[in-house]
Parts: C-alpha cells; sequence; structure tokens
C-alpha cells in the first residue's frame, strides 16, 4: 500500500517537472525532455503519452535529427486552462464592467467592455454565462473589485450596489467556478510592482483616487500584499478627519487630502516609493502641492512619489497574474 502511494506521489512529481518546462519552453520532443527534467526516456514516454491523453499537449512537427531518425516533437496547450478576469470599476461617471478571457500563456482569447449607468448584477452574470459558453475550458474567474470581501461576501466596498449583493455567492452557486475575488487597488500596486522589478524587494504603496469614490490603499512588502484582518488593510476612507469623498471637493482641498493621506501612510510604514492613480487635477498641480507640503511638515524620511495615469493598466496586469498563479497552482494539483 506504502509502494503504490509513494508511487502515485513520485509520477505526480515527474508529471508536473514535465508540465513546468513544457509551459517555459513550449515545445520539445521526448530525448529534449529527458534532458532537461532529468528523467528517463522511458518514464517520459509515458508521461508524455498521459498529458497528450489530457489534451495539455499535442503532437507538433516532426524534428529532423543529425543523421538519426526524425523525433516527434510536442507543443504545450496553453489553451489547456482558461481564466476569466472581470474588473468593476467607474469610468467617467458611469460603471465599467470588463470581461476578458485569457490562457495560460496570459494571451487575450476574448475581451469586451459594458459601461453600465448603474451597476446591475444581472448583466453581469448574463455576461460570465456568455464567456463560458464561448469557452468552456474556463476554470477559474478572477473579479477585481473596488472593496473587500470576507468569506465570499462583499463587505465592504464604495459601490454601496456591491455591498450583501451576494453577488460571488451566486456566480459560484450559478456556474460551479471558483472565484478569486481581489480589491483594485491591491491588484493595481500587484501589477505595478511585477511591472517594475526593482521594487520587488521594497515597501510600496499605491493610492487610488477614483472621481466619485473614496480612495484606497494597497501596501506591497518584499513582493506580497498586505492583506490584513479579513484583507480589510488600506480602507482609508476610515480614516479620521475622512471629508465625503462622494460631495464636491474643489481643488485646493483635494490636493491638502492627498498630501495628509500620504503623510499618514508615511508615518505608519514608510514606504520607499508612493504610486498616486488619480485623473482629479494635473500632475504638477501634485507634485508643488506635495512639495510644499513636504516644507511645512518635515519628517524624517520621505517616499518617492510616483504619479500614474495608469491604473486600468496596473489593475489589469495585477489581477491576471494573481489569477494565472492560482490556474496553474490548480493544474499542478489535479490528480492523476
Amino acid at each position: 500500500m506504502m509502494r503504490k502511494a509513494n508511487a502515485k506521489l513520485m509520477k505526480h512529481i515527474n508529471l508536473n517537472n514535465v508540465r513546468e518546462v513544457m509551459q517555459q519552453i513550449e515545445t520539445a520532443t521526448k530525448p529534449q525532455l529527458a534532458s532537461l527534467t532529468k528523467l528517463s526516456v522511458v518514464t517520459i514516454n509515458a508521461l508524455v503519452k498521459e498529458l497528450c491523453n489530457r489534451g495539455e499537449l499535442f503532437e507538433d512537427k516532426v524534428v529532423p535529427s543529425n543523421g538519426g531518425r526524425p523525433a516527434q516533437a510536442y507543443r504545450y496547450n496553453y489553451n489547456y486552462r482558461l481564466a476569466l478576469v472581470l474588473y468593476i470599476q467607474e469610468m467617467k461617471g458611469e460603471e465599467l464592467i470588463s470581461a476578458t478571457v485569457i490562457n495560460l500563456e496570459n494571451e487575450v482569447l476574448s475581451k469586451e467592455d459594458c459601461i453600465l449607468p448603474v451597476l446591475d448584477k444581472q448583466h453581469i452574470l448574463q455576461l460570465i454565462k456568455q464567456c463560458v459558453t464561448s469557452y468552456p475550458s474556463i476554470h477559474r474567474i478572477g473579479i477585481g473589485i473596488p472593496g473587500q470581501a470576507v468569506n465570499g461576501d462583499i463587505t465592504v466596498s464604495s459601490h454601496d450596489e456591491l455591498i450583501n449583493s451576494r453577488l460571488i455567492q451566486d456566480i459560484q452557486s450559478e456556474f460551479d467556478l471558483k472565484v478569486l475575488v481581489e480589491n483594485d487597488v491591491n491588484a493595481a500596486i500587484s501589477g505595478y510592482c511585477i511591472q517594475h522589478e526593482e521594487m520587488k524587494e521594497q515597501c510600496v504603496t499605491g493610492i487610488y483616487f477614483p472621481n466619485r469614490y473614496p480612495p484606497g490603499l494597497g501596501i506591497m512588502l518584499n513582493g506580497q500584499i498586505m492583506q490584513g484582518k479579513n484583507g480589510m488593510s488600506g480602507e482609508i476612507k476610515y480614516l479620521p478627519s475622512a471629508p465625503n469623498w462622494k460631495g464636491k471637493m474643489n481643488d485646493d482641498e483635494f490636493l491638502l487630502q492627498v498630501c495628509q493621506i500620504i503623510q499618514t501612510i508615511n508615518a505608519i510604514v514608510a514606504p520607499h516609493q508612493t504610486v498616486i492613480y488619480q485623473e482629479r487635477v494635473k500632475i504638477e498641480q501634485l507634485e508643488a502641492a506635495w512639495k510644499q507640503y513636504q516644507m511645512e511638515h518635515p519628517m524624517p524620511t520621505f517616499p518617492e512619489v510616483v504619479y500614474q495615469w495608469t491604473f486600468q493598466k496596473d489593475f489589469d496586469a495585477g489581477l491576471r497574474w494573481m489569477i494565472l498563479q492560482e490556474l496553474r497552482e490548480t493544474i499542478l494539483e489535479e490528480s492523476i
């Protein structure tokens, strides 16, 4: 019994070894795989056959060899498992729902954007149904929201329509797919750090100031998001003396709020870099306001402040990276 269990475990390890190599190099012959994985050709023959039967590998072109018999090459099927990535975001006073289907190579297979006057759960479910019907290989759904979910229930959000909406539970129930829910700012600052390798081992904070909703904060420390209890880290709309973010605010008031928030975060976590995402004022105004504020409120250290217009781009990169990490892990955990 123990021998069978050990043999099964060893086969699982070897199978994942081949998977990881093929995901990296895309195409290879059996002798090449044997060399790269340090496994015998006999073992590789059996593993390749199984992966082909699963649809994870498929036969590619025949490769000529130097004087020997031509060898069959195999190609990794990056469409073996797909992910659906959804974004819920405010855009010019309306709700943007974006649905993107990606494969294991992070290639976009389909993308659809819908702009709604108000957030509508049934519209979101219909959009998911269209994607799942068109792409049956979807095995995970990732959703970026302006808020936090606890045990699948959205308990905090700048979008009141999402709070206790049972959106996540309804998606999982209707489509029988696991859903990864991530805060929009956490996803954006993750995406920013993925694209700036030099920040990987540092503390980086991202602050997003949407046009008609309260701001949010994401904190990356040594390449990891600081989640806090129930994932509630970064809910800066609850800071003392917070203004009415949904009300009217002139430029001077907004600039003061931004500077005070940067100072508050700096006093607590002392980040190496703070990324500001906003479209309310010109970057020159923010730079001048922060420079003046530093002179009036000296501190032992200040972060490098980066002003970005790329929230959607970073949000997209971060959420896609997160869901692909989870999707790849599920493949490695598949039973033999």
